[in-house]
This record gives structure tokens, sequence and C-alpha cells, in this order.
């Protein structure tokens, strides 16, 4: 019997797909609540529907016996790890490296320029008819930190050099050397951060990085430094970030915040030295190419039993789920 793959896309629209599987198209539906389209326990590849809500990308997974591969679409799998428990041994879960890293990247940057060029305040004297004219510093010439050194942080750096920054430090778990230069680990922020005045985390959530810009982080940056974070809220010590963006001493560019959505009346709306953007780094016109080039060749690796990318964890391996 052929298995039965779902993917979020219509198979029609995804050019390049295998022969020897059974395409369903399952995204959830606009409320979540969109009917299976068939048995769970019949599919093999489940591809998780893309810019839904955690419950909805879950949904079925409790279903999935037969389930061997849980592919995402997005960079980070946080919102997935938690429910592959229940699933069998030997379980791909992958990320969509390849996928993300333009559109993020062009984000980290319109939020670094228009931060530091007082793009907001602009905007507000639009609406009021004001002229309001002033001095802003560049991004040329200036000390860029990315906390996060993977693909994206890669991208981030491509197109920070063209802007003339002065230096671009990178920050991972562990160290490594590129043909760009050194990436230092995380046990080495201590002595970078006080020398940045731009610090972009483009890290993943997992239990290493929770949290992990908090008071103490904040506290070594240097005065007027820029935080941005394109990562994920809960990087960040929501708490920390507003003691220093009250005092005016840092400011910040959010496309990611903890708690997400951020609700009416949070404090961070109003927050002084703030540019929030509602966690849009990767839904723009550069995913959906991305997205069904790879969904076309992960599962023609895996109708051909070929290594699969981006695996991120075996479920029932020693460090897996």
């Amino acid at each position: 019997m052929t298995a039965d793959v779902w993917l979020p896309i219509p198979p029609d629209e995804i050019e390049g797909l295998p022969e020897g599987l059974n395409p369903l198209f399952w995204d959830g539906g606009p409320d979540g609540e969109q009917e299976f389209p068939g048995d769970p326990a019949d599919c093999v590849f489940y591809v998780v529907p893309y810019m839904k809500r955690q419950s909805v990308k879950v949904r079925p997974l409790a279903k999935m016996r037969r389930v061997r591969v849980v592919q995402t679409l997005t960079a980070g799998v946080d919102d997935v790890i938690a429910s592959l428990a229940g699933l069998p041994s030997g379980v791909r879960l992958c990320n969509a490296r390849g996928v993300h890293e333009a559109s993020t990247a062009e984000l980290a940057l319109t939020l670094t320029l228009a931060s530091l060029r007082g793009v907001p305040a602009f905007v507000r004297a639009q609406e009021q008819g004001h002229w309001q004219s002033g001095f802003h510093p560049a991004l040329a010439d200036r000390n860029v930190l990315v906390v996060g050194y993977g693909a994206i942080g890669s991208a981030i750096e491509d197109r920070l050099v063209p802007f003339e920054v002065a230096r671009v430090a990178r920050v991972a778990r562990s160290a490594r050397a590129t043909e760009r230069g050194p990436v230092h680990p995380f046990t080495e922020l201590p002595a970078l951060l006080p020398e940045a005045d731009v610090v972009i985390l483009s890290t993943p959530l997992d239990e290493t990085t929770r949290s992990l810009v908090d008071a103490g982080f904040l506290a070594r940056m240097k005065d007027g430094a820029l935080l941005v974070n394109v990562a994920r809220g809960a990087v960040v010590d929501t708490e920390a970030l507003l003691t220093e963006l009250e005092s005016g001493r840092l400011t910040a560019a959010l496309d990611v915040t903890d708690p997400e959505p951020l609700p009416p009346g949070h404090p961070l709306w109003r927050a002084p030295g703030v540019l929030i953007s509602p966690h849009v780094g990767g839904p723009t016109s550069a995913f959906l190419p991305r997205a069904k080039r790879l969904l076309a060749d992960q599962l023609g690796r895996f109708v051909n039993r070929e290594p699969l990318r981006n695996v991120i964890l075996t479920t029932g391996a020693a460090d897996g789920a």
C-alpha cells in the first residue's frame, strides 16, 4: 500500500515530488479544526503546518503510529519537540534550514537600520504632519555581535558586510573557525558584549538559550547599544529588558517577544526606544519557493533511502526525544 505523506502545501503546487507516496493536503484549516485528510496512523512523513497555533501543529501527532519523519517549515522546533515523546523510536525531526535565512536576515537588517536611523519616530511625525529632523547613528563603523551563528547568523553577516560595519563578532555554542573569522563560544560573551554597538540574536531556543539575555547579559552591553531579536522571545528575559529600556540605557528591536503574541497593554508596547514587529521574519514572498524545494528534496531522499537534510534529533536516541 502506498504510504501517506501529509503536506501543508497542495501537492499539485510542488514540482518534483517523487512517485511511490500518497501526498495529502492538510494545513489545519483557517480555524485549526480542519478534518484530517486520512487516517493519521497511515502517515509516514508529516510536514507540520506553517504559521499555525502549536495545538494545531501537534494535533495529529499522537495518532501517527507509523510516522518516520516530522518535518517543520520553521528553523526553530521548540514548539514541536515536547509532542514527540509518544512517537515510535527512530522518528527523525527535521527543521527548515535553507528556507528562512534570506527573509530573516533581511528583517534583522531592516530592524537594525530602522532603529539606528530613527525611522519609528519619523513615521509618528509623518502621521502628525511634523517635519522632524535630527542626528542619528549609522550602521557604518559599528561593532556588531551576532549571537547564534548558524545558517541565519551567517546570512545576517552576508548582509552586514556591505554596510561598512567596523567588525562582526560571531558567537555560537562552541568555538569554530570560518572563512570570515572565528566563531566564539557562549562562554566568551562577557568579554564580547561591552565592545558591541549592536547585538543581534539569531540562536535557537532550548534549555541552554532560554533567558540567555538576562539582567547580567544586558548589564554588560555598552550604554546606548541596540539589541535586535529575530530568534525566539524567550531567549530574552522580558522584565530585565524592560528595566534597561525604561532607564534609557539600551534600545531594542524585537521581531519576537515573551509572551507572544504580545497582549494589549503589555509594557513592552510603550517602552521607550523599542521597535516591535509581529514575528514576521519568515513569512515573506521568499518562503514558498524555498519551502517547496525543501519538501521535494526531502521526500526524494526519503523515498530513495538517502540521508535526510536538517535532522535535529531522532526519537529514542540517547540525545533525542
